[in-house]
C-alpha cells in the first residue's frame, strides 16, 4: 500500500502533467527571453536530464519563486533571467543562490584548481580569480540553460507564491525520508551544500520543514486557470 506521501506526490506531479499541457510543454531557458509573454508573478519548476523518479516520470530539483519582500519589483522574467545569465554565456552567481550551487558542483566534479571553491563562494569577487570565475559562469549557464522547467502564474500575493514554493519544496525533499532518490550521477551530489546533497534537490530553504497536504488544492486550482500560451 503506498504512503499518504507517495499519494500526495502523485498528485502534485499530477497537476505539473496537466500544467505542461496547458503551456505546451516545458521550456528550456537558453532559448527563452524577456518577451515570451511570461505572467508578472509565478512560481517554477526545474527538471534536469536524467533525472527521474522512482517511477520513472521527470523528477523536479528545483523549486522558486521571486519577489517575497512586498517592496519587490522583481518580476517572473527578472528572476528567470538571473538563473540564465547573459546570452553571452556570463552570469552573476552572487545574485542567483541556484547558480551558485551549481557552479560549486561543477568546481567539484571538474577538479578545477585549488582555490576556486572558496572564491566561488566569496561573498565578494576577487580579481585574481575573475578569469577563473568567468569559465565557471559560463558553463553553469550552459548547465541550467539546458534544464527544462515550467511556470506557474501565481497572483501577485506574496504569501501566496511563499506557500506554494515551501510547502513544494517540502513535498519533494528527500529529508528525512527518501522518495524518489536522485540518480548517481546526478551534479548535485557535488555540491558543496550538504543539504543539497541530502535532499536531491538545487534548494537548501524549507528541505526539512515537511509540507502541508492542503497546498495541492491550491496548486490544482492555479493550474486549472492556466491558459494555455498564445
Amino acid at each position: 500500500m503506498r504512503s499518504e506521501r507517495e499519494l500526495h506526490l502523485s498528485e502534485f506531479y499530477a497537476s505539473l502533467v496537466m500544467l505542461a499541457d496547458r503551456l505546451d510543454g516545458t521550456r528550456s531557458l537558453s532559448n527563452c527571453t524577456g518577451r515570451d509573454g511570461w505572467p508578472t508573478h509565478g512560481v517554477y519548476f526545474f527538471f534536469e536530464h536524467g533525472e527521474l523518479r522512482t517511477n520513472g516520470e521527470p523528477r523536479v530539483v528545483r523549486v522558486g519563486t521571486h519577489a517575497l519582500r512586498d517592496t519587490s519589483r522583481t518580476t517572473l522574467w527578472n528572476r528567470l533571467a538571473q538563473h540564465r545569465g547573459t546570452q553571452a554565456g556570463g552570469g552573476n552567481h552572487r545574485g542567483s543562490i541556484f547558480r551558485q550551487h551549481v557552479g560549486s558542483a561543477l568546481i567539484d566534479r571538474d577538479g578545477m584548481p585549488a582555490g576556486s571553491l572558496e572564491a566561488w563562494v566569496s561573498p565578494r569577487p576577487r580579481p585574481e580569480w575573475a578569469t577563473v570565475e568567468a569559465d565557471i559562469e559560463r558553463r553553469v549557464s550552459d548547465y541550467i540553460g539546458r534544464m527544462p522547467f515550467l511556470w506557474l502564474a501565481v497572483p501577485t500575493s506574496t504569501s501566496q507564491r511563499a506557500y506554494i514554493e515551501r510547502n513544494s519544496i517540502g513535498l519533494l525533499s528527500n529529508l528525512p525520508d527518501v522518495r524518489d532518490r536522485p540518480s548517481s550521477t546526478w551534479l548535485g551530489r557535488h555540491a558543496a551544500s550538504l543539504k543539497v546533497r541530502a535532499c536531491g534537490l538545487w534548494n537548501v530553504n524549507h528541505v526539512e520543514e515537511g509540507y502541508e497536504p492542503e497546498f495541492l488544492t491550491a496548486l490544482g486550482a492555479l493550474v486549472e486557470g492556466t491558459a494555455a500560451p498564445g
